[in-house]
């Protein structure tokens, strides 16, 4: 695992996603984005395909997605659903009957501040899609990273990390009251942890994982916010006008795009990165928009949260 500390890359906050690749050509390497047809994850999309790798977008919406990438170079598409288990393994299935290797995994996909949901298995929607199904679809394309010659894995996380580690004891709120935004915070840990326990995993196989935040993108994973909770929160204006804080699509793309191509993340792995550099860690008490709390890279819950993991979703990777 690479130090927590940042590199200092000279790229920054608003660096557009094709200039986070560093002039790298793409050309012959393969990658799939989930949730690569809207918002940053079509960003991500556009620019991994423009610079010339073979992107496929697994979608849950065929119809939405089919319309987004319509004029993309290089881009393929494929059904997806996170909370299905059964679909999460046609897709991989289906990708491993074509492809032998996989260079870039890019788990994008999300829900943020849904309403008490659960999937077919009883388990809370949030940490289900957000987490559960990306750990099973990474799972099974395992074969594939490892057969890469350099693969990255990212995890899109999330500076709503900072409201609460895992739960480890109750993952679905079925002991306690539910909280759209304490399960927010708790999966979006769980997708940092999982960089850093897939990154102690593929490190000898030259497997290296990352986790993102991306920064504030006004995109439709808000879907579930009435107006007037992103006014509260000082997300928009009375007039609708988003805060100057937010970035666009293309620059909230831009640190995935950094840790899925750049060169300068050779030889690392398993660090929580934003704005195109590796995070300051901070203290847990820390009040700021920025940085990475310490339960959000810590090995040791890392661990444990990966044998929760295997045991919801009745997979095992190989032994760390």
């Amino acid at each position: 695992m690479t130090t927590q500390e940042p590199l200092n890359s000279g790229y920054g906050m608003r660096t557009e996603a094709r200039e986070a690749i560093g002039g790298r050509d793409l050309t012959g390497k393969v990658a799939i984005v989930t949730g690569g047809y809207s918002g940053l994850g079509l960003e991500t999309t556009k620019a991994l395909a423009n610079a010339g790798a073979i992107v496929i977008v697994p979608a849950r919406t065929q119809e939405k997605a089919q319309k987004a990438l319509v004029d993309i170079p290089n881009v393929e598409q494929a059904a997806l659903d996170l909370a299905d288990p059964a679909s999460i393994d046609a897709f991989a299935g289906g990708f491993l009957s074509r492809t032998k290797s996989l260079d870039i995994l890019i788990n994008n996909a999300a829900i943020m501040a849904s309403p008490l949901m659960r999937d077919a298995r009883g388990y809370e929607a949030q940490f289900a899609t957000n987490h559960l199904g990306h750990f099973q679809l990474t799972a099974r394309l395992w074969p594939a990273l490892k057969a890469a010659n350099g693969a990255r894995v990212i995890s899109l996380s999330s500076i709503g990390h900072r409201i609460s580690p895992p739960d480890l004891e109750d993952p679905n709120f079925e002991r306690t009251g539910y909280n759209k935004w304490l399960s927010y915070g708790r999966a979006k840990s769980a997708n940092a942890l999982f960089a850093v326990g897939l990154d102690a995993r593929g490190a000898k196989h030259n497997v290296r994982a990352f986790a993102v935040h991306p920064g504030g993108i006004m995109t439709d994973l808000q879907r579930y916010m009435p107006e007037e909770e992103k006014r509260a929160m000082g997300w928009i204006d009375e007039n609708g006008v988003v805060d100057e804080r937010f970035k666009t699509p293309s620059q909230g793309a831009a640190t995935s795009v950094w840790c899925a191509t750049n060169a300068q993340l050779e030889g690392k792995g398993g660090v929580y990165c934003e704005d195109c550099d590796i995070a300051v860690a901070v203290p847990a008490d820390d009040k700021g928009f920025s940085g990475v709390r310490p339960w959000a890279t810590d090995p040791e819950l890392a661990e444990k949260l990966w044998a929760l993991s295997e045991r919801m979703t009745g997979l095992s990777f190989p032994a760390h």
